[in-house]
């Protein structure tokens, strides 16, 4: 049996690019650089929650590793296996053991089709079942996700979001696969249906022992579902840390001011300091040179503007962070 602590997921020195165009002629002027030199492992069982500003590149990195994007350059290994090595008839086999949810389940359901046929769709295409065994399995994924089995009969437009989010996961976990890509999946509902998501996404986890990679904004949501956290800005990781360890002893700027903008209860704590970055981040099509922060930090010194800082670890076994004044 395969060790909780082997990686099941190894992204090497990722790049994923999007051409930028102009003219009459569509030449070419530009890359935008969505994913920049990324490298990470996610563990078997384990989840790794993945936050960052909008815009800094979080869904085209979950969608590179699931090679839904193309990467431009790097390697992704899924259980020992190189996808960049794979035919599209051997992709498509792998997709059984790697789904996705997305974000917005409202444009994510075909309004067209029955609920049951939304979730025993994966099936037919991987010819994994036929004819009564698929509304069987659909019905069986509906009340696992906690929806009626009888449900399978009616269409998206019945269900509201949080039923649709859960309708989402009934699909995605259809295939019974070992690692899911979760993009924000609860970003259109209201608290209450989180707080139920995420027990579900939790007792799934440990159930059908998945392994989760966690995209969202809301880093107390993040911070209750993941073992670690990795920390994107403009493309590339700037820290990745054990969960506790990374709240309690952040160490990149960036994440300080993530942390610090955090709401909190304990009216003890309504005048901790809040840090306010200046400014808007750099265009992914032009970023700045050296360290891509280093615009809005207040302590970024003249290294910071001329060499790119690795990702090293500092301190705590896996604590890593690239700034050059850790």
């Amino acid at each position: 049996m395969a060790s909780k602590d082997e990686p099941l997921v190894v992204v090497e020195n990722l790049h994923t690019y999007f051409p930028v165009k102009a003219g009459v002629f569509q030449k070419k002027v530009a890359d935008l650089k969505a994913v920049d030199g990324v490298s990470f492992h996610i563990n078997r069982g384990e989840t790794l929650g993945l936050i960052g500003e909008s815009g800094c590149g979080k869904t085209t990195l979950g969608r590179s590793i699931l090679w839904l994007e193309k990467p431009t350059s790097g390697n992704v290994y899924f259980d020992g296996t190189d996808l960049s090595k794979l035919s599209a008839g051997e992709l498509r086999s792998m997709r059984q053991h790697m789904q996705m949810i997305f974000e917005n389940p409202y444009s994510s359901l075909d309004p067209g089709m029955k609920v049951g046929r939304i979730i025993a769709e994966p099936l037919q295409i991987h010819n994994l079942a036929s004819g009564d065994e698929l509304e069987d399995r659909a019905r069986e994924m509906l009340v696992m996700v906690g929806l009626e089995a009888d449900m399978v009969e009616r269409y998206p437009s019945e269900f509201s979001g949080g039923q649709r989010q859960r309708i989402e996961l009934a699909r995605a976990l259809t295939l019974r696969p070992s690692f899911v890509v979760c993009d924000n999946p609860l970003a259109h509902l209201d608290v209450s249906i989180q707080a139920q998501l995420v027990e579900l996404l939790t007792w799934l986890r440990n159930w059908r022992h998945l392994t989760y990679l966690f995209i969202a904004h809301d880093l107390a949501l993040v911070r209750r579902i993941s073992h670690r956290i990795a920390v994107m800005y403009l493309g590339k990781l700037v820290e990745t840390a054990e969960t506790d360890e990374l709240f309690d002893n952040p160490l990149h700027p960036y994440t300080r001011a993530l942390i610090s903008a955090v709401p909190v209860p304990d009216p003890a704590e309504r005048d901790r300091m809040v840090l306010l970055l200046p400014g808007e981040p750099p265009s992914p099509i032009n970023p700045p040179s050296g360290c891509c922060f280093h615009p809005r930090c207040s302590l970024a010194i003249e290294r910071c503007s001329q060499e790119i800082p690795d990702l090293r670890e500092i301190g705590m076994e896996g604590h890593e962070v690239a700034c050059h004044l850790v």
